[in-house]
C-alpha cells in the first residue's frame, strides 16, 4: 500500500497535493479591479504584472482554482489555429486552471499576440499577458499552483496573508 501511495504522489500530475498555499508555496493572485497579477513565492511578493480580463464581469469567474494544464505554443482549437502562428490569440503560453469544474482547457492565463489588449477588459473570460511575461511565470509557476481571482480593493499582501500564502 505505501509503495502504491508513493507512486501516485511522485507521478501525481497535480502538486502539491493536500491544502495549499502553504506558507512558501508559489500562488498567484488576479485582481480584476485593477487587473494585475501577483505572482508570490517563498511568502513574498515577487512580481507583478499588468493582465487583460473578461469583457464582462461575469467572464472571468473569481474563485480559488488550482493551475492543471500547462502547454508551450497553445494550439487554438477555436479558429484551428496552430501554436507558434502570429495568429494565434493564445501567444506563447497556456497556464490552464479549473474554473467552474472544466479541465483546465477553457479557461488559463495566456500569452496574446494583441499587446493593446493588455491591461482592458476584452477577453472571453481568460486572463492575458504580454507573451514575454507569462513564458517567465510559465517557467516558475508548477503545474498544482493556486490561483485566486477577486475583484476588490484590498492590496495583494491583504489577500497573501487572508490566504496563508504569507504569514
Amino acid at each position: 500500500m505505501r509503495l502504491l501511495l508513493s507512486i501516485i504522489l511522485i507521478v501525481s500530475p497535480i502538486w502539491p497535493l493536500g491544502k495549499n498555499p502553504l506558507p512558501g508555496d508559489p500562488f498567484l493572485i488576479v485582481n480584476k479591479q485593477t487587473n494585475k497579477i501577483a505572482y508570490i513565492q517563498g511568502e513574498e511578493i515577487r512580481h507583478q504584472y499588468s493582465v487583460a480580463t473578461g469583457r464582462t464581469d461575469d467572464l472571468t469567474p473569481q474563485g480559488l482554482f488550482t493551475i492543471i494544464v500547462k502547454a508551450k505554443d497553445p494550439y487554438y482549437r477555436k479558429s484551428d489555429i496552430p501554436g507558434g502562428s502570429p495568429d494565434n490569440p493564445l501567444g506563447t503560453r497556456w497556464m490552464g486552471f479549473d474554473a467552474e469544474g472544466t479541465d483546465g482547457r477553457t479557461y488559463g492565463i495566456h500569452g496574446t499576440n494583441n499587446d493593446d489588449s493588455i491591461g482592458k477588459y476584452i477577453s472571453n473570460g481568460c486572463i492575458r499577458m504580454h507573451n514575454a511575461e507569462v513564458e517567465t511565470l510559465f517557467d516558475r509557476v508548477p503545474s498544482g499552483t493556486k490561483i485566486l481571482i477577486v475583484k476588490t480593493g484590498k492590496s495583494f499582501e491583504e489577500l497573501a496573508k487572508e490566504y496563508g500564502a504569507v504569514r
